[in-house]
């Protein structure tokens, strides 16, 4: 397991644990990032990365994506 920062492009991953505070959860579930789901990195601009999660393009920042483990 390791946090999504790690991951390589153009690889598909499965989300296996999210961190952070319930209202942090929240958002990211929001967004389409729940446990069991599948992430794709896109492109990493400046810790920024960009993601295709539930056949949607979605831009996090590098610490939304340090709480996101693969």
């Amino acid at each position: 397991m390791m946090p999504l920062t790690f991951a390589q492009a153009g690889e598909e991953n499965i989300i296996k644990k999210i961190g952070g505070t319930p209202e942090v959860k929240k958002h990211l579930a929001d967004l389409g990032f729940v446990v069991g789901g599948s992430v794709t990195v896109v492109n990493t601009l400046g810790g920024n990365m960009i993601v295709n999660v539930k056949d949607s393009r979605v831009a996090i920042d590098k610490q939304m994506a340090n709480k996101i483990m693969v």
